[in-house]
């Protein structure tokens, strides 16, 4: 109990004088040691990459995530170290609104089924965003927490050290000015030269810690990348998206503006461009749309080429019915079109598979 009471005493007394010198010093009463430069720069440095740090993660959190109290509880689950409960985006939620609605209105009704082809684009369109949330969450948001809560708290835990022995220093040097005594200049000499030594130590430690900001930046750079990547892929699926969304509620239009009976229905989302061929001569046409083909009937389907070229591809694409051709992205593949279809689309082919492939997945090669 006497050795923790005076152990308390002790740090007391180390305390007060360090307040002292540090009142000093902004009174300008007492000299202070400056740090070296170089090393004045890596703190400015990493203030800098501090600061900017913290508010990029929280623009992007909002961004991602605009409701407050869903950030609140993400940070809440987090801090416990829990997984978070899958939530609903919000486009998922009005999708399953509208096809509940169409149930009452009537799936069969020209309303009805447009609510379901809407509702169900509207899905997909929840499902892209929650992958670029998560995506997102593990390849940008995380690096920045991690930086801010473990390097950073590393970096002024040693600072503030530095900032200690900085200040034992000042007060060694003042007692040797005040020494009048051989004795007493003696000890305080010795003082002097072990703070010296402390504070020596702790500036290259300090330095080293600093330093490593720039392996930081590194980091924090190829984030940035998958981050924009993943951007990029999320609003190429929308824009795919909505591009198929537009052309069947025009579908939709053209056969509820049609003058035969009965009640329209929307098709089925899937391009009749490259599924049915051309008629046999002497065949009769018929006004409705004609059934599915087999895939096999799809590529033997004859239709006349316009100039094939190589295209590589950008993003990775799932293909949503038989008539479209499934992607890898880097992969290299053999694309042309042919006469009536529709501009976003070319026909892809990846030895002896053949399908539709959207444009804004592809780079077309000379």
């Amino acid at each position: 109990m006497d050795f923790n009471v005076k152990k308390l005493a002790s740090g007391a007394g180390v305390f007060f004088t360090r307040a002292v010198q540090f009142t000093e010093e902004k009174l300008g009463q007492a000299e202070k040691t400056e740090l070296d430069p170089h090393l004045e720069n890596l703190i400015t440095r990493a203030d800098c990459t501090k600061n900017w740090t913290e508010k990029m993660l929280r623009q992007t959190e909002v961004l991602l995530q605009p409701n407050p109290s869903a950030r609140i509880e993400e940070f809440i689950y987090d801090k416990l170290d829990k997984k978070l409960p899958s939530r609903t985006t919000n486009p998922e939620l009005l999708g399953q609104y509208m096809l509940e609605a169409a149930q009452d209105f009537g799936p069969e009704t020209p309303y009805g089924s447009t609510l379901i082809t809407v509702g169900e684009y509207q899905k997909r369109l929840g499902g892209a965003e929650r992958e670029l949330l998560q995506t997102s969450a593990a390849g940008f948001l995380t690096p920045l927490r991690s930086f801010l809560e473990g390097d950073w708290r590393t970096i002024s835990k040693e600072r503030r050290l530095l900032e200690n022995r900085r200040l034992d220093l000042d007060i060694c040097k003042a007692r040797l000015k005040k020494a009048k005594l051989a004795e007493a200049k003696a000890a305080a000499e010795h003082e002097l030269r072990v703070a010296q030594t402390e504070f020596d130590r702790q500036a290259e430690v300090t330095r080293l810690l600093l330093e490593g900001i720039g392996s930081t930046h590194l980091n924090h750079l190829r984030c940035l990348q998958d981050f924009a990547e993943a951007q990029a892929t999320y609003y190429a699926q929308c824009h795919h998206y909505m591009q198929d969304l537009q052309r069947e509620l025009n579908k939709c239009a053209n056969a509820i503006s049609a003058p035969h009976p009965p009640a329209a229905v929307c098709p089925d989302p899937v391009s009749s461009a490259f599924l049915s061929g051309p008629p046999s001569p002497g065949a009769p046409v018929s006004s409705q749309s004609s059934p599915r083909p087999s895939t096999l009937a799809m590529e033997q389907t004859q239709l006349p080429v316009t100039g094939t070229r190589k295209a590589k591809v950008l993003y990775d694409y799932d293909a949503h019915d038989v008539s479209e051709l499934s992607l890898l992205a880097d992969e290299l593949i053999t694309v042309y079109t042919v006469p009536g279809m529709d501009p976003d689309w070319l026909i892809g082919e990846r030895g002896n598979q053949k399908g539709k492939v959207p444009v804004t997945y592809l780079e077309l090669l000379s």
